[in-house]
């Protein structure tokens, strides 16, 4: 699916998604990643969901944002609750959604100018 966007100069927005990937300002990505507003990290979470870590969830707390997104492949997933720890304790909100309504949902709070960052996991 496409999405109509008008980008936010020197911010990353989606632009489509599909079956096992995401277009960020126009770029395909077929693997696991972190979205920020001005980076994107390849690489996040490529052996699954049933082989995430409290590492994985680490490195989005690392990241700093005000809320995190969690995008869960093509169905609504739910993490379990040890792997969230870190999250919690750095007092960081999680929105848990399928992979889909987590770029939805980004390029709303972006364009909000809200610091967040997408973890989302193609499957």
């Amino acid at each position: 699916m496409k999405l109509e966007w008008d980008r936010i100069e020197g911010k990353n927005a989606f632009t489509g998604y599909g079956q096992n990937y995401v277009e960020i300002n126009g770029k395909r990505h077929e693997s696991g990643l972190l979205v920020l507003s001005g980076q994107i990290i390849e690489g996040w979470g490529l052996a699954g969901f049933e082989a995430l870590q409290v590492e994985d969830f680490e490195q989005l707390a690392a990241l700093a944002p005000d809320i995190a997104l969690f995008g869960s492949g093509p169905t609504l997933r739910f993490p379990a609750p040890e792997l969230l720890r870190p999250l919690i304790e750095a007092g960081i909100g999680l929105e848990v959604m399928n992979t889909p309504a987590a770029c939805r949902t980004w390029n709303i709070l972006v364009s909000e100018g809200r610091k967040v960052v997408a973890a989302l996991l193609m499957i």
